[in-house]
């Protein structure tokens, strides 16, 4: 994360400035002339660069800046500012907690990977400097936001990591890094998982060098309640399995742990803030990869929960593995609620395109503060069904359920399969009596193209929007 310090003076003339502007307010009097010119009307994220010395890029806040507006336009601004060691940003005619937005905006448009470049490596922000009236109050602001940036740029480091990189043991190790935070760490490796029957986890993880793990992440917090539960999906590379995918495309399949970056991020985000609530996450790590250990479609496993289960498809790993998660989040710590995130179906992308993640449940409350927490940060859901059909299609002749419906069972030949549907309404058997929520991010973890809140590449999608959640939700006692 960049560096940002606070300022009382005015911008320096030799340093890139970022100057935000209210649409239909009186724009500086020497910029007046530029603005009419280029008919600059200051929209959200809209930003008009004056280069030169000095260079000044002056960026639309909207009519009635939201703090969501404001980080639009600081993002917009990072991007458009190009390969520039350092920026300065004129707050001086802001409210606090709007040019603490727009620095938080300036961050997440600023977030580049290049540790893997021996060479030709762009030069990219790495310091962001607010001159203001009060800039303490600005500090005070911004330090209020930063923990939900932080979490956010964690789960994109996380996520862009190619997965011969981040094996489950390095992605674990990288979790134990937490610890500096203040969050406990338990890492479970596979004779733990053996020893206590989470068949799901072990299969799915069977054909790869690498064993799974599933990894524990608390947060004790200061209230005497138990806590909300986070679980991820945290494949760091799916094949597909047996039903190995087509080869076109499977280079993306590094980032089908986003929901368990998400996750991680999340938790560090709650640390950093010392949240008052406790909250745990509980993250299935494996590869899907193909060996002579490989699940095979026809099989039956054993889930942590003794439920057994047909499996279908070798390439539907992630619920499966979300079943012993999400089991042994609800056993293990008796919850508040549980939230689950996963890159898990094509379906939904079929649904709702990259615009939205999928959001199933069981409690009315929790899915509707889950939903605003995602429209106040800018990760926005869209409620889906769980119909008594979608359960009755998972039912199965030799188990006690099986993990999707098979090919050829939907209409038009199969090609219409709810299968987004299919697998909330799995999830759902093993979150028993507790006030449970599903995302299915699949579609929003990775933006091919530059996108409101960052660049091309991972989102971070889910990590502020537990952290929002916990705030508006689990920080009082019930």
């Amino acid at each position: 994360m960049i560096t940002v310090d606070f300022r009382r003076t005015a911008p320096p003339a030799d340093r890139p400035c970022i100057i935000p502007l209210i649409a239909g307010a009186e724009p500086p009097p020497a910029l007046a002339p530029a603005i009419a010119a280029a008919s600059f009307t200051a929209t959200v994220g809209a930003v008009l660069d004056q280069p030169g010395v000095p260079r000044r890029m002056l960026v639309g806040l909207g009519a009635a800046p939201t703090l969501l507006a404001a980080e639009t336009a600081g993002a917009a601004a990072a991007l458009a500012a190009g390969p520039v060691a350092e920026l300065s940003l004129a707050a001086d005619q802001l409210d606090p907690t709007v040019a603490a937005s727009v620095a938080a905006g300036i961050a997440l448009g600023a977030w580049r990977f290049d540790a893997l470049r021996s060479r030709d490596v762009p030069q990219h922000l790495k310091r962001l400097v607010i001159h203001a009236e009060d800039p303490d109050a600005v500090h005070r602001a911004f330090a209020a936001v930063a923990p939900g940036v932080a979490g956010c740029l964690l789960a994109r480091d996380l996520t862009v990591e190619p997965a011969n990189r981040l094996t489950t043991r390095r992605f674990a190790d990288r979790l134990e890094a937490l610890e500096a935070e203040g969050v406990e760490v338990t890492i479970h490796g596979r004779k733990w998982l053996e020893r206590h029957g989470f068949g799901a986890l072990l299969a799915v993880g069977g054909g790869s060098a690498f064993p799974p793990r599933l990894a524990v992440l608390r947060w004790r917090g200061v209230l005497p309640v138990a806590p909300v539960a986070f679980v991820g999906k945290g494949i760091v590379f799916d094949t597909g399995g047996i039903s190995i995918k087509a080869a076109a495309g499977m280079e993306a399949m590094r980032a089908d742990m986003a929901g368990a970056a998400a996750c991680a991020g999340a938790m560090l985000a709650l640390a950093r803030r010392k949240s008052p609530s406790p909250a745990v996450a509980v993250l299935a790590i494996a590869e899907n990869a193909v060996g002579a250990a490989s699940y095979r479609p026809g099989d039956v496993i054993r889930t942590a929960s003794r439920r057994t289960v047909e499996v279908i498809d070798t390439d539907a790993e992630g619920r499966l593995v979300l079943a012993d998660a999400i089991h042994h989040a609800v056993t293990a710590f008796r919850p508040r609620a549980v939230i689950d995130l996963a890159t898990l179906t094509g379906s939904i992308v079929t649904a709702l395109g990259h615009h939205r993640a999928g959001l199933f449940g069981t409690d009315a409350a929790l899915l509707a503060s889950a939903a605003a927490a995602g429209e106040a940060v800018g990760e926005p859901l869209w409620p889906m069904p769980i119909g008594a059909r979608h359960r009755e299609d998972l039912a199965s002749d030799v188990a006690d359920l099986r993990q999707c419906a098979p090919a050829g069972s939907g209409a038009f030949g199969g090609r219409l399969l709810p299968d987004a549907c299919h697998a909330a309404a799995f999830l759902r058997e093993f979150a028993g009596d507790r006030a449970w929520a599903h995302l299915d991010i699949a579609g929003v973890e990775t933006a091919e193209a530059a996108h409101a809140l960052g660049p091309a590449g991972p989102t971070g999608f889910g990590a502020r929007l537990l952290d929002r959640l916990v705030a508006l939700r689990f920080e009082e006692e019930p």
